[in-house]
């Protein structure tokens, strides 16, 4: 399926962006191509494939959660810039009315 040039003036308008006149032929032959490998891909039988949600499996990358002891009161206020009592010190957010 080749692209026309108002078709790719079209996905660059949606998109945004502005194209010079090279732009404008080399997209047009890139988007031209891909469309044709869809073509491609659309003649495959898959009837016998089920679906999924994902080509690879999938696994989490992230540790599991587990409790620990907090740290020590102290040892986390020695790294506040600015203490008040047992407390960090921050600029006000809020103003009083």
């Amino acid at each position: 399926m080749r692209l026309t040039r108002e078709q790719v003036l079209h996905v660059a308008t949606l998109c945004r962006i502005g194209l010079t006149e090279e732009e404008m032929e080399r997209f047009q032959a890139q988007l031209s191509h891909i469309l044709e490998q869809f073509e491609v891909l659309k003649e495959i039988d898959t009837t016998e494939v089920p679906p999924t949600s994902h080509s690879v499996a999938l696994h989490s990358v992230m540790r599991p959660d587990e409790p620990h002891p907090p740290f020590p009161k102290e040892e986390v206020l020695r790294n506040a810039p600015r203490r008040e009592g047992d407390f960090f010190r921050v600029p006000l957010v809020l103003e009083e009315s």
